[in-house]
């Protein structure tokens, strides 16, 4: 078995950044640089497509996968006895939230930004099948179309019934474009994911819930404040929205940075904690 798509920069404490939609990194830049002089930087690349794969099959994705994907590069970066600090942030926040539940021994502190499974919540039915209704928009009128489903539902709008304009891509479109895979290959997988909240309740010392302060009142700000409440777990707001890690990349990072030096450093008050 090769070993799982990688990249490694920086000096410091091992931080396993964790990327959401399709696990394409693109756009992280800017924040592995604001966080190199801290830490050593693992950025992981499931389906390896800034590693030359964009343009392969891709099948149907599965969180478990991706989840021991990165705790094979944590076995692969960390010295013997060593533990890591790990950022999920949307689908890759779903993968943290696994990974500790099921291996948490190479893990110092989760912090899970946003993760869409919505199934706790008391009616993650209905949500879940808002996710199906973006897939079927994407079938049918390609990625655009569903994108702006897709935020509406996470905003809190109502969606247009017709998407305008759009077509479905072909096979080969789809395989170069990494958010048409994370619409045809992640999105419905991912957001179906029932999150083990008594896991992460046992180790909820080790678990703070994220998201977006421009995110207050959407969706998935909801479903990070129930998954902490639900575990015991802290909650920590982050600048920006949904995508704030890749918009305001600086700030992002001196959260981060803040955060997790709060958390080794029990005397200090956690930011944006309360809120």
């Amino acid at each position: 078995m090769t070993e799982p798509h990688h990249d490694v920069r920086g000096s410091g404490p091992v931080l396993l950044i964790i990327p959401g939609g399709a696990g394409h990194p693109m756009g992280l830049d800017p924040l592995t640089d604001a966080l190199a002089d801290r830490f050593t930087v693992v950025t992981y690349d499931p389906l390896g497509l800034a590693h030359g794969r964009l343009g392969e099959p891709v099948e149907d994705q599965r969180v478990e996968e991706w989840s021991d994907g990165a705790h094979r590069v944590l076995e692969a970066v960390l010295p013997e006895g060593g533990s890591a600090y790990v950022l999920g942030t949307s689908s890759g926040a779903i993968v943290a939230l696994d990974l500790l539940a099921r291996r948490p021994e190479r893990l110092r502190h989760v912090i899970a930004h946003e993760p869409p499974c919505v199934g706790v919540l008391p009616d993650g039915p209905r949500h879940r099948d808002m996710f199906r209704a973006v897939y079927d928009t994407y079938r049918a009128a390609g990625p655009r179309a569903a994108a702006t489903r897709l935020n509406a539902a996470l905003t809190g709008q109502e969606p247009s019934p017709d998407p305008v304009g759009g077509h479905p891509l072909s096979r080969d479109e789809e395989l170069r474009n990494p958010m048409a895979l994370f619409l045809a290959h992640v999105l419905r997988q991912f957001t179906s994911y029932p999150a083990d909240l008594a896991a992460l309740a046992d180790s909820r010392s080790r678990l703070t819930l994220a998201a977006g302060s421009d995110s207050r009142g959407h969706l998935l700000f909801r479903t990070a404040e129930f998954i902490a409440d639900r575990t015991g777990s802290r909650f920590v707001a982050f600048p920006g929205g949904h995508v704030g890690v890749a918009k305001h990349p600086a700030a992002f990072a001196e959260r981060l940075v803040r955060t997790l030096a709060a958390l080794d450093d029990r005397s200090a008050p956690l930011p944006g904690w309360p809120l």
